[in-house]
């Protein structure tokens, strides 16, 4: 796959590599700091559900995939399989950086976490965000999530309209 804004390969990688914990941080930071004003609070929150995260990656129930352009972390997406309990995957850490956005890399990071979800027979996969980040909703929805539940919320340091969606497991499709 290559990046049509500078036609360089851009490919995922499953699994940690060294500075993945601070590039995504770093990624989020940048992004919500932007896009909705969120602050230290919110980074501090993301390393460090991120670090915990990290620690359990050896499980095969836990997976985190990492788009690479050009050598660096460009984007990100994890399950978490552990968390939420009750055979429930949880979708998080799904970031692609500004310069290779719209890429369609997005896409296929969520896809290949997607397929894990499938092929690890979680009975759903959940997410949460906020409301407003359209793009990402599309590709939620794409790929068979559903709006659940959407509420108000300050868990990120201020009040936002939370969403939570819900991708039933492939024992449920059928």
């Amino acid at each position: 796959m290559t990046n049509p804004a500078t036609d360089s390969p851009l490919e995922i990688h499953r699994g940690y590599l060294p500075g993945a914990i601070g590039r995504i941080t770093e990624m989020h930071a940048l992004y919500y700091s932007r896009a909705v004003g969120f602050g230290q609070y919110f980074e501090s929150k993301v390393a460090g559900g991120l670090a915990e995260f990290a620690s359990r990656l050896d499980r095969p129930c836990n997976g985190l995939w990492l788009a690479l352009h050009e050598g660096r972390i460009a984007g990100s997406i994890a399950i978490d399989g552990e968390d939420l309990g009750g055979n429930i995957a949880h979708l998080r850490w799904f970031i692609i950086d500004d310069r290779i956005r719209g890429s369609g890399l997005g896409r296929k990071l969520l896809s290949t976490a997607i397929r894990f979800c499938d092929t690890q027979q979680f009975s759903e996969t959940q997410l949460w965000t906020f409301s407003g980040l359209d793009a990402a909703r599309k590709l939620y929805e794409a790929q068979g999530f559903q709006l659940e539940q959407q509420y108000a919320a300050s868990q990120w340091g201020q009040e936002m309209s939370e969403q939570k969606f819900v991708r039933a497991g492939p024992s449920a499709q059928k």
